[in-house]
């Protein structure tokens, strides 16, 4: 029988002796820990940034970079590293001024094979101290600023009242609603009102991953898997482990991944790309989409019985025109907020400019107000916002925009460019709702304009 294996720290061991590597290797094989080997430091650092590393324990003398450079180099790039030098006596001087760079220890040779394990696991102790430290500041600092909702209207309270009620149990919750509603915000709020708190929510977007790459993002690989992987990496479901994993979008997974998923679902085990041993996680599922799923599944798009997997509890999140007594309140909670971003003494709105925020149909929701918010904010040349520093459409009560002019002799390739950003403009940066609309696949909407452009669209117009 294979044991399904436990996440475990990673420790990366850098020697450039033959020798003296296969030693650490053998006195770290029954340690629990994910262990890593570098004959440089240049192989190191290509570690250092495709995965996340605990503790380094690293010679100091090392043709090329030596140990001294490798660690000011891991350090801007993973800052909370801890790292170990393994130093010669007549290079004691130099692992000083390492101590001073920041090192967390340093070894001397010959070394003891007990003293160098003991080292590590005071490193790796130290680790999750800083990391349960670092979250308990984090939130009493209110960093559940990035949990908070702001609405008081009946349908926003129904909600959070169901979210609430929801949030302490392990059962996989499916957030509907529009794009904009703010559904990775209801994600976050139920992870931060369960059990899980402490421990991590990961995010995917399974309409921006590439099917291609979509599998090892989420079951992760071992070395030799495909070309170009050479050491294992975690996926999204090993980096979640005791945490949350949202699954944004998730009815643009293709079929072929929902089969895949729905074993994870049922049985908490996966298998890496590459691997033959499975892998055991504890994980809380929560999953999003705007697209009707019970229609998918009708028409053989979506996996019925993964549908019912996700679906065991639903919350459905209203859009915005359906609470509108929350425009003004989420209007000011914006307004603050970037008043205090953009250092501009803006206190409140004109009256006529909250009329008008209060009559728009808002098809983009709550993104789409805070986009206009930040916006007036920048443009606003007084202490209130005024109806001048609103958008057109919404200072006018226009919502639509049906049509686009194009000049004959334009080349195909620009026209498809061109209809794709204005029909996600009319969308308000919704892709799934856009690509109903053309008739294509959300992926394509990614290929053809990439992610810089998106981002443009999605931001507000200056």
């Amino acid at each position: 029988m294979v044991h399904s294996e436990e996440i475990r720290p990673t420790l990366l061991v850098v020697e450039d002796d033959d020798t003296n590597r296969q030693t650490l290797e053998r006195v770290f094989s029954k340690e629990p820990y994910e262990l890593r080997l570098a004959p440089d430091g240049e192989t190191a650092l290509d570690i250092v940034r495709e995965e996340s590393v605990d503790v380094v324990l690293s010679d100091l003398m090392m043709p090329g970079m030596d140990g001294l450079e490798l660690l000011k180099t891991v350090r801007t790039l993973q800052p909370d590293i801890e790292f170990i030098l393994v130093t010669a006596y007549g290079t004691v001087e130099k692992a000083v001024e390492a101590m001073k760079e920041g090192a967390y220890d340093f070894i001397t040779k010959p070394f003891k094979r007990v003293e160098v394990i003991r080292r590590v696991r005071r490193a790796m102790e130290k680790q999750l101290l800083l990391h349960e430290n670092r979250r308990l500041r984090e939130r009493l600092a209110g960093i559940d600023r990035e949990t908070t909702i702001v609405g008081r209207s009946g349908s926003i309270r129904s909600v959070l009242d169901l979210v609430e009620q929801v949030a302490p149990s392990s059962a996989t919750v499916l957030l509907l609603g529009e794009s904009g509603t703010g559904k990775e915000l209801f994600a976050r709020q139920l992870h931060a009102r369960s059990d899980r708190k402490d421990r991590p929510f990961v995010a995917v977007n399974c309409a921006a991953i590439p099917e291609t790459i979509l599998e090892s993002e989420l079951f992760g690989y071992e070395a030799g898997a495909f070309t170009g992987a050479t050491h294992r990496k975690a996926g999204r479901f090993e980096l979640a482990h005791t945490g949350t994993l949202f699954f944004d979008e998730v009815g643009e997974i293709p079929p072929s991944m929902q089969v895949k998923l729905l074993r994870v679902l049922q049985d908490g085990v996966f298998e890496r790309l590459g691997g033959t041993k499975p892998v055991s996680v504890d994980v809380r599922i929560v999953a999003a989409t705007n697209r009707p799923l019970a229609e998918d599944v009708a028409n053989g798009r979506f996996r019925e019985d993964l549908y019912y997997r996700l679906n065991v509890i639903q919350v459905e999140i209203p859009p915005l025109r359906e609470r509108r007594d929350d425009i003004p309140l989420l209007a000011h909670h914006f307004l603050s907020a970037f008043a205090t971003k953009n250092r501009k003494d803006v206190l409140g709105m004109a009256s006529d400019a909250v009329d008008a925020l209060s009559a728009y149909d808002w098809p983009g929701n709550v993104r789409e107000l805070e986009n206009v918010m930040e916006r007036a904010v920048i443009l606003s040349k007084t202490r209130e916002v005024q109806k001048e520093n609103l958008p057109e459409s919404v200072a006018s009560g226009n919502s639509d925009r049906q049509s686009v002019s194009i000049p004959l002799g334009t080349p195909l390739e620009e026209v498809e460019q061109l209809l794709i950003k204005e029909t996600l403009r009319m969308t308000k940066g919704d892709k799934s709702t856009a690509a109903r609309l053309l008739g294509i696949a959300t992926r394509t909407i990614y290929r053809k304009l990439g992610r810089d452009s998106l981002k443009e669209i999605s931001e507000p117009v200056g």
